[in-house]
């Protein structure tokens, strides 16, 4: 890594839980590089204050998590289509204190879809209505799927996300049957979760695919129960590796080879 200076370009993520993952993809990245470049992982109680920051300090980049993919919309002056087709943000990339804010969460889970061939005569349950199911959901949507069902006890969100894209929404668990099971919720990330199955053995019995977006831990009890049950899976890491390549791309200018996303991944879990 160069060494840092006046000059040195930072980037930051903005989480309610920050893990390091995101500090260890992107700082390798740069090391590997030599791009004079510093990442940084942080949370807040002051969401318009830290993109404030964002914009006063010549922050270059800012990654947005949960709980914040939403808050951040009027906080922005420019949304993308990515962002503002599903509500809901991930990127901000500062240009001389012009904030632009993108959503590359849509497009890892688009490219996991298409990469992972699941077939959109499937069935599908999206367990979730926050920001990221948004992301989830639209992706399916656009892959051209058509039966989905949102499982989400929120009586507004879950409906409203539903019916966005001709889905339907159920408060509790359908019985088992989903071809694909989607966990989009903190169940089973480290911490208060980090035990909680997001699917009854049942349902991941019933399925033929078994996504989890949890990213830290990569091996959460769903994906360790999908594994054990001998199911095809798609974990947070994949989504994480893949959307952390886009935001790169965007504040650096620069695109990693598929090889160097790979080893980033790795050693942002080593």
């Amino acid at each position: 890594m160069p060494e840092l200076s006046k000059d040195t370009t930072v980037c930051i993520s903005l989480a309610g839980r920050p893990s390091n993952i995101g500090t260890r993809f992107h700082n390798f990245l740069y090391a590997e590089l030599g791009l004079d470049f510093l990442y940084k992982a942080f949370t807040t109680t002051d969401i318009a204050g830290a993109i404030a920051g964002v914009r006063a300090l010549g922050i270059r980049g800012c990654s947005v998590s949960m709980p914040f993919k939403e808050a951040v919309i009027p906080l922005v002056d420019h949304i993308e289509h990515s962002a503002a087709a599903i509500g809901s943000v991930n990127t901000i990339v500062n240009d001389g204190g012009e904030l632009t804010a993108s959503n590359t969460d849509y497009e890892a889970i688009a490219s996991l879809i298409e990469s992972h061939r699941l077939d959109p005569a499937a069935s599908v349950l999206v367990r979730g209505s926050g920001g990221m199911a948004k992301a989830v959901v639209a992706a399916f949507h656009g892959a051209g799927f058509r039966d989905l069902s949102v499982v989400a006890r929120n009586a507004e969100a879950g409906p409203a996300l539903a019916a966005t894209y001709g889905f339907r929404w159920v408060p509790e668990d359908p019985p088992p049957g989903g071809d694909i099971v989607v966990n989009v919720t903190p169940l089973g990330m480290n911490g208060t979760d980090a035990g909680a199955l997001a699917f009854s053995p049942e349902h991941i019995a019933a399925a033929t695919t078994v996504f989890d977006v949890v990213a830290f831990p990569a091996e959460t009890p769903l994906i360790r129960a999908a594994r054990e049950a001998g199911r095809d899976v798609i974990t947070g890491a994949e989504v994480i590796a893949l959307q952390a390549a886009g935001q790169f791309a965007r504040y650096t200018g620069v695109t990693p080879t598929p090889d160097q996303v790979a080893r980033a991944s790795a050693h942002s879990r080593a």
